[in-house]
């Protein structure tokens, strides 16, 4: 490429990112001098089998949480054009995470020509005002043709309700109705989004959100906004509550944690009910005849879910602004099921079959409470394999809350709903060990698995979590017998639940988006091993091992597992600017013959300017096959293609590399991840 080329198509892009350098730097100076103590913003090196204290969360108090939050909206503009946004688009802070060595995670919603774009949110990871990374919910460039719709809102209306009608609904008419961009699957297009509310055939409250197209009126997508979990019987034994005392009066108003109350719904099923208040601070009897146990219960759950974030992670609330939620107990008349509604920032309890158990168990309150979490970090959509990571979300942080609590009536177990017998055998509702024993969950990811619902969808997360804590095969934790198979038949050697948390939450509010599906779970919780322990450590290789065994990609040993014929390396490797080629290797031991004529070759690649890159297949005889060409054009963000080669001619076994390099000035990049699939 001659200079002048360079020169030419640089110059505005160039102005651009030294603006959102010097915005972004001025954050950094900031927090530095807000933050006491801060560490250096060189990484240290992580100590086998422990975090590297660089990329654990830094505690920030809500001022300082506001005042990071506050720049960053400042600077949106600036960031939107280093990212290389369109004209039309702006972005929306939603939250800000930083690490103690400087990086910020900046979560990211987006706008078009001022129409919200659901599947357009994204994250900035930045050091010392340079952007290292960003994970985006699409990849697409976001353009339509048209902001003039050719279908009439009614009709949108009209599709919607008649869908909520189908699932039970009843209400004849939508909440509401509103023109956005949806591009969170293909090609971004107009649509309407319309919320019908009501009640669920069930009688859980109705949030069924239903996305068509503008143009055609075809329906898009749909998901139901009330994120619903089962857990274990009302009682916990008998345990401290933070209470409130005012005059004569207490009342069930917790002011260590964010002034969480409890209310009485009495069997209602709206507004708030009446908060929990008597002359004494002894609350309910431990039986069904004294209302105030089911909200003792609740509030003891919500408690330790705050504590439990509070310790294992330094998250302040559910929102990490230190504000509480509040709970509501006694929701309508034999109701079996719990929910967390984003809407009222609230957890709504059911009195179970015939109001005689309540489901105010402690997982219960850690799940529910995580859907709030889920809501205002990664924002998993509710739907799909998205969806099934969301309600896995719950289950795993609500199992961690329970043995967080260390309470000796409800042990610490990998089971959900164990206690509240909805099977009427006293079998559990969900098992984590092997989610197939409920027979409806998934053991493992198959094409199909994020067409179940997301109860069911979410047993290869769910499994994928227990083997990453304890390993596979038999064995007895807290007096319950597991014995968790993989997919590949294969043993997985646990880390340990207190770890595999920490990289399920650093995956959850640092690499996720609202689109997430299986494979992209795998890769952020891999980069989360990778910051925590190094990519190199045991950590790192379990986590590769054990989604592995419910049938997400290859081993840590490259070969055989997930799916036998693919052999992956997801070791990052950083791609300089304009500088020499990077590799990264695949070695190839187990097979015979020759490669195929359709080896499939996956990449990918985060890069900010992709038409700098050339990658290059290597195979074992040394020669090389181009898999990508330099295009000065070809200004899109990231590389995440599969191609197809004719490696007939190459032995199969044998050191086989990906050769990447950039070829002009100004942008670097990431090798994340690459496979070799042997059809």
């Amino acid at each position: 490429m001659s200079s002048s080329s360079s020169s030419r198509r640089r110059t505005s892009h160039t102005a651009q990112r030294r603006t959102a350098t010097v915005a972004l730097a001025g954050v950094a100076a900031l927090i530095a001098a807000v933050q006491s103590g801060a560490a250096s913003a060189t990484p240290s090196k992580p100590q086998p089998g422990r975090m590297n204290p660089a990329h654990v969360a830094v505690k920030l108090t809500p001022s300082q949480r506001v005042e990071l939050i506050r720049h960053a909206d400042a600077t949106t503009a600036a960031t939107a054009r280093n990212l290389g946004l369109g004209a039309k688009e702006k972005l929306v802070v939603k939250d800000v995470v930083k690490d103690a060595d400087g990086t910020l995670h900046t979560r990211y919603e987006r706008t078009y020509a001022g129409l919200p774009v659901l599947g357009g949110d994204l994250v900035v990871e930045s050091r010392s005002g340079k952007t290292m990374d960003v994970v985006k919910a699409t990849d697409t460039t976001l353009k339509v043709t048209g902001l003039t719709p050719a279908v009439p809102k009614a009709a949108a209306e009209k599709q919607a309700v008649q869908r909520a009608r189908a699932l039970g609904g009843s209400r004849p008419a939508a909440d509401s109705v509103r023109k956005v961009i949806w591009a969170a699957s293909g090609k971004p297009v107009l649509a309407y989004e319309t919320v019908v509310g009501g009640l669920q055939d069930d009688g859980t409250p109705n949030q069924l959100h239903v996305i068509t197209d503008a143009a055609t009126g075809k329906k898009l997508y749909e998901y139901q906004g009330i994120e619903t979990g089962v857990g274990n019987t009302r009682y916990s034994g008998q345990v401290n509550l933070t209470t409130t005392h005012s005059g004569s009066t207490y009342t069930l108003t917790d002011g260590a944690r964010g002034n969480h109350k409890t209310y009485n719904l009495n069997h209602g099923t709206s507004g708030t009910g009446t908060l929990f208040s008597q002359s004494n601070d002894t609350w309910g009897n431990g039986t069904n005849s004294n209302a105030a146990t089911a909200g003792a219960d609740a509030h003891y759950g919500a408690q330790e879910t705050w504590d439990f974030y509070k310790n294992t992670f330094g998250r302040s609330g559910i929102r990490n602004d230190g504000v509480g939620a509040y709970s509501r107990v006694h929701y309508g008349n034999s109701y079996v099921n719990a929910f967390w509604d984003d809407g009222c920032f609230c957890m709504t309890y059911g009195d179970g079959s015939g109001n005689n158990d309540p489901l105010t168990a402690l997982d219960v309150a850690g799940h529910e409470m995580s859907h709030g979490v889920t809501a205002n970090t990664a924002g998993l959509d509710y739907s799909d394999e998205s969806g099934g990571l969301n309600e896995a979300t719950s289950d795993i942080m609500g199992t961690g809350v329970e043995f967080y609590a260390n309470n000796s009536t409800d042990v610490g177990d990998y089971l959900i709903g164990e206690k509240i017998d909805i099977n009427g055998d006293g079998s559990p509702l969900r098992y984590m060990d092997k989610p197939s024993k409920d027979g409806s969950s998934a053991d493992s990811w198959y094409s199909g698995v994020g067409n179940l619902d997301v109860h069911y969808s979410s047993g290869v997360a769910n499994h994928f979590f227990y083997l990453l804590s304890e390993g596979s095969g038999a064995k007895v934790i807290n007096g319950v017998s597991y014995n968790s198979p993989t997919a590949d038949g294969l043993p997985v050697t646990g880390i340990g639940r207190d770890k595999a948390l920490q990289v399920w939450y650093r995956a959850l509010t640092t690499k996720w988006t609202s689109t997430t599906d299986y494979a992209g779970a795998r890769t952020g919780t891999l980069a989360a091993a990778g910051e925590l322990y190094g990519t190199s450590s045991a950590e790192y290789k379990a986590v590769q091992d054990a989604w592995a065994g419910v049938g997400v990609g290859s081993r840590s040993g490259g070969g055989g597992g997930g799916g036998g014929g693919v052999y992956d390396n997801n070791t990052p490797v950083a791609i300089p600017d304009n500088g020499p080629a990077v590799t990264s290797n695949i070695t190839v031991s187990d097979r015979s013959g020759n490669a195929p004529s359709n080896l499939q070759v996956s990449v990918d690649i985060t890069h900010t300017w992709r038409g700098d890159l050339v990658i290059d297949l290597i195979g074992p005889s040394g020669k090389a096959y181009r898999l990508k060409n330099f295009s000065s054009s070809d200004s899109a963000d990231n590389v995440k293609q599969t191609y197809t080669v004719n490696a007939s001619a190459e032995t199969a076994n044998g050191t086989w590399k990906l050769k990447v390099q950039d070829q002009a000035t100004y942008d670097t990049g990431t090798l994340n991840d690459w496979k070799l699939t042997f059809p």
